[in-house]
């Protein structure tokens, strides 16, 4: 009899710890994957939610990566209007006289600002990265300055550049969470991820020709690989800072403190793989798609069309897709002129009532204020029709 009650004891302890288990949400960490990197991350980029983590706040040195920050700031100056891509940029003694990784300028050099930045996106060139921040801000420390004001805007709390290249100072570190951070800021610049998915570029083919070759080789052996940033140097090791996407799945991911050669990849191919086998992306709208149009008063035309400002859509855990909903809030009517990106509406993502994620409405293009004469016509059909 006794032996009986102890087995249907351990029946029903063994049954309850079965439920608890079915229940429990899916935790990023379940599994610990066995990274060699002393730090990572990996993010989703739709929501900017960490799927990943080990040991992300440790304070390292991001070497190389950091011209991932280089080239968010100088596209910003182009945006602004302060330089374009056409610009030519000369190179100083100052700037040719950085040695590791390099494109090889000459004192006195010119290059395009688009030639100088895609050298320092594939081939890493020191010299590069200083010849661009000293003809954007006139120095190479007045750059760096807009590099942690960057830093800073984006909430980065444990970030600090002293250069624009990476090379080795005790006071230039950051962690893996911060840099996943500044990967998910480049994601919004179309520029900077043309330039970082370019696996071979070659300049001075009159003169001395070269060839910049990406260090990414992701590029070339992971499907949907398109960016970002390497890093080696003998205190910071091996380290990555990459992005992914398939299917409409996006990841950014960070990888620190790595001593194995090609380690910093081998180990964003297992956050990749575990990613991409445990979530997946449900669109509903692509940026730009025109989901509706509205009525546009007193303008030139009688309506305007109405487009996502971004993709639409969530990432959720395998088996937990169920009940997610779109919901549409427009204005009923905009009077002109319009103009081409105004907001207009939101679009919701909601899953069993809970709101995943939100989107502007924007103006699908422009609609200029109508004529008196267009205006005086509307309502003489519409008295003559009753409408």
């Amino acid at each position: 009899m006794v032996s009986l009650t102890r087995s249907r004891k351990f029946v029903a302890f063994m049954s309850l710890v079965i439920f608890v288990f079915m229940i429990l949400p899916l935790n990023a960490n379940a599994a610990e994957l066995p990274l060699k990197a002393e730090s990572a991350v990996l993010l989703d980029a739709a929501s900017g939610q960490v799927l990943y983590e080990k040991d992300p706040h440790k304070i390292l040195y991001p070497a190389s990566m950091t011209k991932l920050m280089t080239l968010i700031v100088a596209m910003d100056a182009i945006r602004e209007g302060k330089a374009k891509m056409t610009d030519m940029v000369t190179a100083s003694p100052n700037a040719a006289s950085y040695k590791g990784s390099r494109i090889f300028l000459t004192a006195g050099e010119k290059l395009t600002l688009q030639e100088m930045m895609l050298g320092i996106a594939l081939a890493s060139g020191n010299d590069a990265c200083v010849a661009v921040a000293e003809h954007l801000t006139g120095s190479h420390e007045a750059f760096v300055d807009l590099m942690n004001q960057k830093a800073e805007e984006l909430g980065l709390k444990n970030t600090h550049f002293v250069n624009s290249n990476g090379l080795h100072d005790p006071n230039h570190y950051t962690t893996a969470y911060d840099f996943a951070q500044i990967g998910l800021c480049a994601l919004s610049y179309p520029e900077i991820m043309e330039m970082c998915k370019i696996k071979h570029y070659r300049i001075r083919e009159d003169t001395r020709p070269f060839q910049y070759d990406n260090s990414n080789k992701l590029l070339w052996f992971y499907e949907g690989v398109d960016g970002f940033k390497t890093g080696w140097t003998n205190d910071a090791k091996y380290c990555f800072t990459g992005t992914v996407e398939r299917n409409g799945l996006r990841f950014v991911s960070t990888v620190m403190g790595i001593t194995e050669k090609g380690g910093h990849f081998a180990d964003t191919k297992q956050l990749y793989n575990w990613g991409f086998s445990q979530y997946t992306y449900k669109q509903f709208y692509k940026q730009n798609e025109a989901i509706g149009s509205i009525q546009a008063g007193k303008g030139q035309a009688d309506s305007v069309t109405v487009i996502p400002e971004r993709k639409v859509g969530v990432t959720l855990a395998k088996g937990q897709d169920k009940n997610v909903e779109t919901k549409v809030e427009m204005l009923g009517a905009v009077d002109a002129p319009i103009q081409k990106g105004q907001v207009i509406g939101r679009v919701f993502v909601t899953q069993n009532g809970e709101i995943r994620d939100q989107v502007n409405l924007l103006a699908g293009e422009d609609v200029p204020k109508g004529s008196w004469w267009k205006e005086f016509k509307k309502v003489m059909k519409a008295t003559v029709t009753g409408g």
